[in-house]
């Protein structure tokens, strides 16, 4: 999707992983005439703008906003309030202005009443991230078939609400429109909670470690994927959780009673209540559409094995690339070295999918479908 000439000016404030991901997606798309990213730290502006992740990086709130057709807001949830009040008198009057916070609610309710007689706000969330932050993290792809959720309310302006949705268009990102209270319940059970639970299991090994100093060592693929959200920023996740208090503690306690009654069958040594939950959550789980980012339909994936050599990657790419399929998602899944390993394809159709199965094979290269 070429985004040329959509914005004379776009405004990014905070660029971190988010802010400068967005930056980097939205100058390569040619979005805008000019990105401008505003941060206190004049040397992630000059590492963004090393980066291109925006044209030119601005030091002083009052020139970074000035004129700009759409700003971004992507700092900690903590300051929204205060930054969006700061720039207010610089802003123009039919300025857009959006955030990518991980609550809604609350950040809706406070910045329509701050730009509720100058500029238009839309409450926003792209449903993509890492557990590495900063700027050095930031991914022009980083967005690319991400839901990106819009969160209107009867306040919104109709333009202002299709220029967010163009912004997602823009990064490769699908706009999905929900309430403020329905988006803070949702990302509850299914990102700040998930967030809790694997620190729990972290820090439930770190006890067991005491005992049995070998534990970390057997902590393998399974319980490294279940817990690697647990690696990120933690000052971040305070204040996402806390500004999300209600809902977190309403899917916690749901959580902890399914929880207890696994833990009842166990003691009461009931076989039979114990595989049925597990079933049910395998069925569940089994309607959750598989490698997604947000809650775009499922991949159509196969898992390849290939020697461990340098280059091989880039053949699959190649090779796939000249039969005119497009591999969309992959994964490195294990590797011996010296040996080789198994490496997950995604394809956007069945037809690639086969395609590519065809071609793999031709070439004596052990593949499978999920």
């Amino acid at each position: 999707m070429s985004g040329e000439g959509s914005f004379k000016k776009i405004c990014i404030i905070g660029v971190g992983l988010i802010g400068g991901s967005l930056g980097m997606a939205l100058k390569y798309r040619r979005a805008a005439d000019h990105i401008a990213g505003y941060d206190v730290d004049y040397r992630v502006l000059k590492k963004a703008e090393e980066l291109e992740a925006v044209d030119r990086g601005y030091s002083d709130l009052a020139e970074a906003v000035g004129g700009a057709d759409l700003i971004i807001l992507s700092t900690p949830l903590s300051v929204f309030e205060d930054i969006a009040q700061r720039m207010l008198p610089f802003v123009k009057e039919d300025a857009v202005i959006t955030d990518t916070g991980s609550t809604k609610a609350c950040v809706v309710r406070k910045l329509e009443r701050v730009f509720s007689n100058k500029g238009y706000f839309v409450g926003g969330h792209p449903m993509s991230g890492s557990e590495k932050g900063g700027i050095e993290s930031a991914d022009r792809y980083l967005f690319e078939n991400a839901v990106y959720v819009i969160t209107p309310t009867e306040n919104s302006s109709r333009q202002a609400v299709e220029k967010v949705a163009l912004l997602a268009g823009l990064i490769g990102s699908r706009p999905v429109f929900l309430s403020p209270e329905e988006h803070d319940a949702v990302v509850a059970a299914v990102s700040h909670v998930p967030h809790i639970a694997a620190a729990g299991l972290v820090l439930t090994l770190g006890e067991l470690e005491k005992r049995h100093p070998c534990a970390p060592v057997l902590a393998a693929g399974g319980f490294r994927d279940t817990t690697r959200i647990a690696a990120s920023d933690p000052e971040l996740w305070e204040q996402i959780c806390f500004s999300n208090r209600i809902k977190v503690i309403e899917v916690l306690e749901n959580y902890i009673d399914t929880l207890s009654r696994i833990k009842i069958y166990l003691e009461e040594n009931n076989r039979n209540k114990f595989k049925k939950a597990l079933a049910q959550a395998k069925e569940q789980r089994l309607r959750i559409p598989s490698k997604m980012k947000g809650i775009l339909p499922s991949l159509f994936e196969i898992v390849v094995v290939v020697p461990d050599r340098p280059g091989v990657i880039g053949f699959l790419g190649t090779l796939l690339g000249s039969k005119g399929i497009n591999i969309i998602d992959i994964e490195i899944l294990r590797v011996r070295e010296g040996e080789g390993g198994t490496i997950r394809l995604g394809f956007q159709s069945e037809e690639a999918m086969e395609k590519a199965v065809e071609a793999l094979k031709a070439e004596n290269i052990l593949v499978r479908k999920l």
